[in-house]
C-alpha cells in the first residue's frame, strides 16, 4: 500500500470530532447550513415539509430531467416511490422554469404542503436541487433504506452565483485517471455548484487524448510506462472524451480540454521527432521537472500539428473554451514565444473557441479577448495588468491558495510543497477580487482549483487532496462576498463531513474543523 493510501486508511478509523469549534451534530438542519453559502435565506420554523410515501415530484417538460435526477437521489434512502408527475394535489416537490432569475440562480420555497423550486434555466434548477439535498438529513446519502423522518426545514432561499466561472482542474497527463474516475470526480464537484471541469490532457510525461491525425501521440505518449514514475499509462479515446462531456453536461458542468504548448511537449516529441528543431526524439521523461521542452516555433510542421489538435478537440467540445497552456516555457526564447502565440491563438478562434491559457499568454498582443488563468503568488503582475487593460478576463488560481496538490501541512503524505502548505483556512481566507493590485473586479470571471497529479496514483489520492479544500474554492466562486466568514464555513463544513462518510469519500479530516 502506498503511503498516501495508507494514511487515508488510518484516518478513516480516527475519531471524527476534533477540538475545533463547530455545530453540535444533533442540531436540526437550518436553511443556512448549505455549502456553498446561499445568497439569501428566510427561515419559517412553522413551514417544515415532510417527505412521506405519498410525496410526489411534479415537473413541467423543461424541468423533467432535473426532477428525475432528484428522484433518483432520494429514492434509495427514503424507500419511497416519489413518482414523477406533471401535476399533484398531494404533498409535492414541484420543479418549474419561470422568468426573472439569474442564469444559474434559483428560488427554493418550503411550506408544510409543498416544496417549490423555480429557476429561469435548467442549470438553476440543478443547483437548487443540490441545495435541497443538503437540507435533508445526512442519511439521505445512503444507498440503503433508512427508517427516519425526512424533513426539509421551512422557509425561502433566493440564491445565485457570485462568478460565472467556478472551476476544478484535473491533471490526466502526469498520471492518467480513467474515465470512470473522472466521472466520480464530476459527481462530487457538482454537489458544490462547480460548473467547469478543466482537463489537463498533455504534458512532458504523457499524452492522454486520441488525435486521429497524429495517432502516435497516444500510441507512444499514452503507453504503459508513461507518467511520473512510469506507472501512469493510459489515455482517453474520442468516445471516452465525448461520454465525459455528455456526463458532465447532465450535471451542468462544461468540460474544457487543455493541450499545453509550446512547452510541456516532451511526450509529443517522443512520438513525433519532427516537432523538435533537431528532428531527434528526446528520451521519455518520467520525472517531475518542468521547463526543458519546446515545440520548434520556426517550422510549419509545428503549426500543422497544432491546428490538427485544435481542430479535432474543438469538434468534440461543445463548450466555449479551449486551453492552450503556455506556462513555464523556459526553453522557448521570448521572441519565439510571441511568434508562436501570434500564430496559435487565432487558430483557436478559427475553430470556434475562445482562447484560454495560463496567464503567461497575456504577454502576447494576440491574446486580445482571451481568458487568462492566473496561477502566480504575487500581488502585482504588470503583464497581467496590461492584458486586462487590453480586454482579457481572468480566472483566479493562485498556487498558494487553490492548488489542491499542495500538502495540507508538513506531515501530509503525498502532495507537493513548492507553493507552501495549504490548509483549509488558507484555501478559504482570500478574496479573488482583491488579490491582484490594479486589476478591477469586472475583469475576474471566476475561480478554479487545479489538482496536478505528480504524486497521485488512484482515485483515493484525488479525494484526499481535493476534499475539503475544493469546497472552500467553490464557496468563493458561488457565495456573495458579504457572506465570507471562516467560522460559519468551518461549522457548515464540519456538519457536511458525515455525508462524505456515508458516500465513502476519503477526505482529509483537517484539525481546523470539528467533524460531525
Amino acid at each position: 500500500m502506498r503511503p498516501l493510501r495508507l494514511a487515508v486508511a488510518l484516518l478513516l478509523v480516527l475519531p471524527l470530532v476534533t477540538a475545533s469549534a463547530g455545530p453540535h451534530p444533533t442540531r436540526p438542519i437550518a436553511l443556512t447550513d448549505v455549502l456553498p453559502a446561499v445568497a439569501e435565506a428566510a427561515p419559517d420554523p412553522g413551514g417544515d415539509f415532510r417527505i412521506t410515501a405519498d410525496t410526489e415530484i411534479s415537473a413541467t417538460e423543461s424541468a423533467l430531467a432535473v426532477a428525475g435526477q432528484l428522484a433518483e437521489a432520494l429514492r434509495p434512502a427514503t424507500g419511497f416511490d416519489l413518482r414523477l408527475v406533471r401535476a399533484s394535489r398531494g404533498p409535492v416537490i414541484d420543479l418549474a422554469l419561470e422568468p426573472g432569475h439569474p442564469d444559474e440562480g434559483y428560488r427554493l420555497e418550503v411550506r408544510q404542503d409543498r416544496v417549490e423550486l423555480r429557476a429561469t434555466y435548467p442549470a438553476g434548477l440543478f443547483f437548487g436541487v443540490q441545495t435541497l439535498r443538503q437540507l435533508l438529513p445526512p442519511e439521505i446519502e445512503s444507498d440503503t433504506v433508512q427508517r427516519r423522518r425526512w424533513t426539509v426545514p421551512g422557509g425561502r432561499i433566493h440564491d445565485r452565483p457570485r462568478y460565472a466561472y467556478r472551476g476544478a482542474m484535473l491533471d490526466l497527463a502526469r498520471h492518467f485517471h480513467t474515465a470512470a474516475e473522472v466521472r466520480a470526480y464530476i459527481d462530487q464537484i457538482s454537489r458544490f455548484k462547480i460548473n467547469y471541469l478543466h482537463l489537463h490532457l498533455s504534458d512532458d510525461q504523457g499524452w492522454r487524448i486520441r488525435i486521429d491525425s497524429w495517432p502516435r501521440l497516444t500510441e507512444v505518449g499514452g503507453a504503459p510506462g508513461t507518467g511520473v514514475g512510469g506507472d501512469g499509462g493510459g489515455f482517453l479515446t474520442k468516445d471516452d472524451y465525448r461520454e465525459l462531456v455528455r456526463y458532465a453536461a447532465e450535471r451542468y458542468i462544461t468540460v474544457i480540454p487543455e493541450i499545453d504548448m509550446p512547452g510541456h511537449v516532451n511526450a509529443a516529441q517522443v512520438a513525433y521527432p519532427e516537432l523538435a528543431c533537431d528532428g531527434v526524439a528526446p528520451r521519455p521523461r518520467t520525472d517531475m521537472r518542468v521547463g526543458y521542452s519546446s515545440l520548434c516555433v520556426r517550422e510549419e510542421t509545428t503549426y500543422r500539428f497544432v491546428e490538427d489538435v485544435i481542430r479535432e478537440l474543438a469538434e468534440m467540445t461543445p463548450g466555449p473554451y479551449l486551453h492552450v497552456g503556455g506556462d513555464e516555457t523556459f526553453a522557448t526564447p521570448h521572441g519565439s514565444y510571441l511568434a508562436f502565440q501570434r500564430r496559435v491563438l487565432p487558430l483557436v478562434r478559427k475553430h470556434g473557441k475562445i482562447p484560454y491559457g495560463w496567464h503567461e499568454i497575456g504577454q502576447s498582443p494576440a491574446a486580445g479577448d482571451a481568458l487568462l488563468q492566473f496561477w502566480g503568488r504575487e500581488r502585482d503582475n504588470p503583464m497581467v495588468n496590461t492584458a486586462v487593460a487590453a480586454g482579457a478576463k481572468l480566472v483566479m488560481s493562485p498556487a498558494n491558495r487553490t492548488y489542491l496538490d499542495m500538502k495540507y501541512d508538513s506531515l501530509t503524505p503525498g502532495g507537493l510543497d513548492w507553493a507552501g502548505a495549504i490548509e483549509v483556512r488558507t484555501a478559504y481566507d482570500w478574496d479573488p477580487d482583491g488579490l491582484l493590485a490594479d486589476v478591477p473586479a469586472t475583469a475576474i470571471l471566476g475561480v478554479e482549483a487545479p489538482l496536478w497529479s505528480e504524486t497521485l496514483r488512484d482515485y483515493a489520492d484525488i479525494e484526499f487532496l481535493a476534499f475539503p479544500r475544493l469546497v472552500a474554492i467553490a464557496e468563493l466562486g458561488w457565495s456573495p462576498a458579504r457572506s465570507h466568514d471562516w467560522e460559519s464555513f468551518r461549522a457548515r463544513l464540519g456538519t457536511y463531513g458525515s455525508r462524505w462518510v456515508r458516500q465513502d469519500v476519503g477526505f482529509h479530516r483537517s484539525p481546523q474543523i470539528r467533524w460531525s
